[in-house]
C-alpha cells in the first residue's frame, strides 16, 4: 500500500523524533549534577549517606533521614538544583563508599567519610565541612580504660574500611584485640554485652549514640582527641566542575548560618562541643 506524501512525512517525523528520544534520554543513573540554570529538568540526584549513626546520618523505622550529614547533603543537593523529594538517600557502609562513587551508583557521599591521601587516589572530595575528633566510647562504669595505652589486652571494636581502630591499633595500642564489624550499631550491641571493651570512631559519632534515649546512662565518652577527622563530600575521581559546585555550596551553607543551625539541631542535645566550621581547600 503507497502512503500519500503527508503521511510519508509524518511517518518519517514520528520515527526521527523517536530516534531523538532514544538517543539523547539517557542519564547518569546518580542523577546529573548541573545547576538551576542548567537547562532540562532534572529527576533526581542519589547521595550516599550513613543509615545507622544518631545525630549524622540515620534511617528512622518510619522511613526518614535524620542527621547533621542529611542536613548537608540536602543544603548541597539545592544548591545544585535538586528540592528535597527529588534526593535519593542509598545506605554507605564505610567499605562500599569507593565503590558507590567509581560504579556511578551515587552522585555525592556526605557519610562521615574523612578525608586522607589513600583515599584521594581514588575518589575526590569537596570541603572539608566539618572537623572531628578521634574519641573511645566505653561502658558507664569501666573505668579501666582512660587512654588509648589502655586498649592493649583489650577488645577493640570499629566497622570494616574505618581508619579510626587502625590508627590506634598501628600507633597507640600495639597490642589491641581488633574486631571489626558491619555497622557501628553492631559495635554498640558488642560494648553493652561485653563481647568488646570499647569503640572508636569520630567523637561526633560516639555522641550521637551515647546521646540516644535508649543509651543514655549506659556509655560514656573517654574524652580523647586521637586524631584530626576532616569530614568531606566524596565525589567521582576527576569531577572538577561538580566538586566546585559542591565546595560553593558549602561555603554559602557556612555563611548563611545554616551549618550552625544543623550542628546544633544534630548535635545539640549530647551536649556535643564542635570545632568551628573548617576552611574549604580541596580542589583549591
Amino acid at each position: 500500500m503507497k502512503l500519500s506524501k503527508v503521511g510519508a512525512a509524518a511517518a518519517i517525523a514520528v520515527a526521527l523524533a523517536l530516534t531523538a528520544t532514544a538517543c539523547g534520554g539517557g542519564s547518569d543513573k546518580a542523577g546529573s549534577d548541573a545547576g538551576p540554570s542548567g537547562g532540562a529538568k532534572k529527576d533526581k540526584i542519589v547521595i550516599g549517606i550513613k543509615f545507622d549513626q544518631p545525630g549524622v546520618g540515620l534511617k528512622t523505622p518510619d522511613g526518614k533521614f535524620t542527621g547533621f550529614d542529611v542536613d548537608v547533603a540536602t543544603y548541597v543537593a539545592k544548591e545544585l538544583g535538586y528540592a528535597p523529594d527529588q534526593i535519593e538517600f542509598k545506605q554507605a557502609v564505610s567499605a562500599e563508599r569507593e565503590n558507590l562513587l567509581a560504579n556511578g551508583d551515587v552522585k555525592l557521599i556526605v557519610a562521615s567519610y574523612s578525608i586522607n591521601d589513600k583515599r584521594k587516589e581514588k575518589v575526590d572530595f569537596a570541603g572539608p565541612y566539618f572537623l572531628a575528633h578521634q574519641d573511645l566510647l566505653v561502658r558507664a562504669d569501666d573505668t579501666s580504660i582512660t587512654k588509648a595505652e589502655d586498649l592493649n589486652k583489650k577488645k577493640l571494636c570499629s566497622v570494616t574500611g574505618s581508619t579510626s581502630a587502625q590508627n590506634v591499633k598501628t600507633k597507640l595500642a600495639p597490642e589491641a584485640d581488633l574486631q571489626q564489624y558491619p555497622g557501628y550499631s553492631d559495635c554498640l550491641t558488642g560494648l553493652e554485652n561485653k563481647a568488646v571493651d570499647a569503640l572508636t570512631t569520630d567523637n561526633s559519632i560516639l555522641a550521637g549514640y551515647a546521646a540516644q534515649d535508649k543509651n543514655k546512662g549506659k556509655f560514656k565518652l573517654v574524652g580523647l582527641s586521637l586524631s584530626n577527622e576532616n569530614y568531606g563530600i566524596g565525589l567521582k575521581k576527576g569531577d572538577k566542575d561538580l566538586q566546585t559546585k559542591v565546595n560553593a555550596a558549602i561555603r554559602k551553607m557556612e555563611s548563611d548560618g545554616a551549618w550552625e543551625a544543623a550542628i546544633k539541631k544534630n548535635f545539640g542535645p549530647a551536649d556535643y562541643k564542635n570545632e568551628p566550621a573548617p576552611a574549604v581547600t580541596e580542589g583549591s
